[in-house]
């Protein structure tokens, strides 16, 4: 692989500060800083302006018609068409509304949004801000999220938008706690916080060709699969889109909520999305590692963005394949499943850990986890608890 190829975005910040040489350390730092700052906003802006396009193809595919085809070629300008739909839509606000709540809510969602970001390696060397407690940061930041949706609600002087919010806190607080402790496991073996080191524990290849990902153990499978359930959760995707269910609360929190601000809501949604599946690649998946070791040549931030990709294409995928399930089958699913298997998983990794990391490891490990899978299974097992359901129909 070509070094100055790989990094090229790193060669051309430091050019660009070049110019700045004499100047006051605080000033350099500052500049660096909102290059970085402008850089993620550049990317990620442009990516969910081609995934809100990209999701709504890939869906029409799905349901076998055509998608957005009319606005440039392919349909490709189609976000040009609603951005500026959005910034011309009168924005309307409730006459007894808290104006400044109202107003600050989807501002703060879309900055702790942004703010998540900033700490995930998109690359060798491309981490924007290296912070020593880097996951911490990430949740901190992140858990911010339901004071906006639940500034949304109250400030907008609705039953719907209440109720709405009422359900997106309790959903997004249940599932906060099994995304949490899910990542517990790679902390422990990995002994950091920092997002750059966990991608470098993952380095190398096993019998010359298995990646190290801690998603190729037992405890790093179901960790990655219980991670990737809960960041669904908390992207308010489908399956689990019950806060914004359009056929039972209008649109939830952002029902008084038109143009630019809800559009500001849905990008924020989005975004939100990216973070969680890039951090979902940081910690299980290898980061920016390529999959196989003759395929090192291509640039680190292409494998980055490649295995972010096929995670985004996944949630697209459940949301054209699955139904909306029901607000008390996601909490019981959430407090009686996810929240003992994440618990498992520490023990799991623990056990790998202390027998070797090796295949005795990795086979006691497997035990552990499916010893807690099956009595889970057995103990919620519904097929007991529910009757037939009988259908009746007029004559």
């Amino acid at each position: 692989m070509s070094v100055s190829i790989d990094q090229i975005f790193v060669s051309g910040k430091r050019w660009l500060l070049s110019w700045l040489a004499g100047a006051p350390d605080w000033l350099v730092q500052v500049v660096s800083s909102l290059i970085n700052i402008f850089a993620l906003l550049a990317v990620f802006l442009t990516l969910f302006a081609l995934m809100s396009v990209l999701e709504r193809k890939i869906l029409g595919r799905i349901q076998n018609r055509y998608g957005p085809n009319r606005v440039g070629p392919f349909g490709l300008l189609q976000p040009v068409a609603d951005g500026i739909k959005m910034l011309i839509k009168e924005d309307i606000v409730p006459v007894r509304a808290d104006k400044i709540v109202h107003f600050l809510a989807p501002v703060l969602i879309a900055a702790t949004a942004i703010l998540a970001l900033g700490i995930i390696p998109y690359g060798r060397g491309m981490a924007p801000f290296t912070i020593d407690g880097g996951i911490l940061f990430f949740f901190a930041v992140g858990s911010t999220t339901e004071l906006a949706v639940f500034m949304a609600g109250w400030g907008s002087n609705n039953k719907f938008s209440m109720l709405g919010a009422m359900r997106a806190i309790a959903q997004m607080i249940s599932y906060e706690l099994p995304l949490i402790i899910t990542v517990l496991p790679v902390v422990m073996i990995v002994g950091s916080l920092t997002p750059d080191t966990i991608v470098a524990a993952q380095d190398g290849y096993a019998f010359g060709f298995v990646p190290r990902w801690f998603v190729f153990t037992p405890w790093g499978a179901a960790a990655f699969l219980l991670f990737f359930v809960s960041g669904l959760v908390e992207s308010n995707r489908t399956p689990f889109d019950v806060p914004e269910g359009e056929s039972e609360i209008v649109a939830g929190h952002m029902t008084e909520y038109s143009g630019f601000k809800y559009a500001t809501f849905f990008m924020a949604e989005y975004i939100g999305m990216f973070a969680i599946t890039g951090l979902g690649t940081t910690l299980f998946l290898g980061g920016w590692h390529a999959p196989v070791g003759v395929l090192e040549f291509l640039p680190s931030y292409v494998w980055f963005f490649a295995k972010l990709g096929a995670l985004l294409f996944v949630y697209i995928w459940l949301r054209g394949t699955l139904p909306r399930t029901r607000v008390d089958q996601i909490m019981n699913f959430a407090w009686k499943f996810m929240l003992p298997m994440a618990f498992t998983c520490i023990v799991a990794a623990a056990v790998w850990h202390y027998a070797g990391r090796g295949l005795r490891g990795w086979l006691w490990s497997f035990v552990v986890i499916a010893v807690a899978y099956t009595a889970l299974s057995i103990f919620l097992d519904t097929r007991k608890k529910f009757a037939p359901r009988t259908y009746r129909f007029a004559e």
